[in-house]
């Protein structure tokens, strides 16, 4: 299988963008016409709508964008079915030609992390996933699983540097050797990801820094130079285009950056409710994409946004 990153920055070149769709289903923010009569106290039929809905938005998206990131707890909560509904959700963005991130934040030690590695990164694994979000809480041991299976199988992991969340400096920020704790995993992520270069220059391990605090975004760029950043917080959780552009490379490249919710969900945006509705609800989501799609464009460096670079730049 070929090298996680170098598929990656070939998936964002080809698609001309690096906008990331997340899929998040909600039941009570779902298009009634998917809704239908089902009880929410219908476990397995929740779970069906949620896979007719993930495969809806991805037969929208698939054209558009290089991946989707399945957010696993909508789906776990529904039980074996929510399961059964994801690993069909899986599949799907695969059959479409999508890199597929699972958005789990694993991580266990020793054996249980090889364990969750085994069951989630490539495709000889039981989910397929190309990638993995995994927490770093539990030191070197508990990570190098999901780096060693990644290297074996093509996968790639993205390791929780500096969340979106409020509350993430809560312990994030705690300082320790007169630097804050992300910035010692930053240095442990990009030293992980420079033994993991593939031909693109970008490792096969990522990190996880979010759009809602974009000063920290941009001195992480600067530190780690070998590591896709996997961007989440545009959009509903108040990220903008011009809070992610330091999360780029001169040459647009290196991050992708995530919309879930406003993407989605579009069709009850104020802006795309009187010309979509929810009647038209896909309508809505291509609308959202490439709205977003356009924003970045006009921020980040050119190749990354024009489809036009397919080459990887000089070792």
């Amino acid at each position: 299988m070929t090298h996680f990153g170098d598929r990656l920055y070939e998936a964002v070149a080809r698609t001309g963008t690096p906008v990331l769709v997340g899929l998040d289903p909600r039941w009570a923010q779902l298009p009634a016409a998917l809704r239908g009569d089902t009880d929410e106290r219908d476990l397995p039929g929740v779970a069906n709508a949620f896979a007719a809905f993930c495969r809806e938005v991805i037969d929208v998206v698939a054209p558009l964008v290089p991946a989707v990131k399945p957010q696993a707890a909508f789906f776990e909560q529904l039980g074996p079915a929510g399961m059964q509904a994801l690993a069909e959700t899986v599949a799907y963005a695969r059959s479409r030609g999508l890199l597929v991130i699972m958005d789990g934040k694993r991580n266990d030690i020793g054996s249980t992390a090889a364990a969750y590695a085994d069951a989630y990164l490539g495709e000889e694994s039981a989910w397929k996933a190309d990638a993995l979000t995994v927490s770093p809480y539990l030191g070197d041991d508990s990570l190098t699983p999901f780096f060693d299976v990644a290297r074996q199988r093509g996968g790639g992991a993205f390791v929780l540097v500096k969340t979106s969340n409020p509350g993430g400096g809560l312990f994030q920020d705690l300082v320790a050797d007169a630097r804050p704790l992300y910035r010692h995993v930053a240095d442990y992520v990009e030293l992980q990801a420079a033994e993991t270069r593939g031909a693109c220059g970008y490792g096969l391990v990522g990190a996880v820094v979010g759009a809602t605090y974009p000063e920290q975004l941009e001195e992480l760029r600067r530190v780690m130079a070998s590591t896709w950043i996997l961007v989440p917080g545009f959009g509903a959780q108040g990220g903008t285009a011009r809070d992610v552009a330091a999360a780029f490379d001169p040459q647009g490249q290196g991050a992708i950056v995530n919309s879930s919710r406003a993407i989605i969900f579009a069709y009850a945006r104020p802006e795309f409710q009187e010309s979509y509705g929810e009647s038209r609800w896909q309508a809505a989501v291509e609308a959202a994409t490439r709205q977003m799609i356009d924003q970045l464009r006009d921020v980040i460096p050119a190749s990354a946004s024009t489809g036009q670079t397919g080459q990887f730049p000089p070792a």
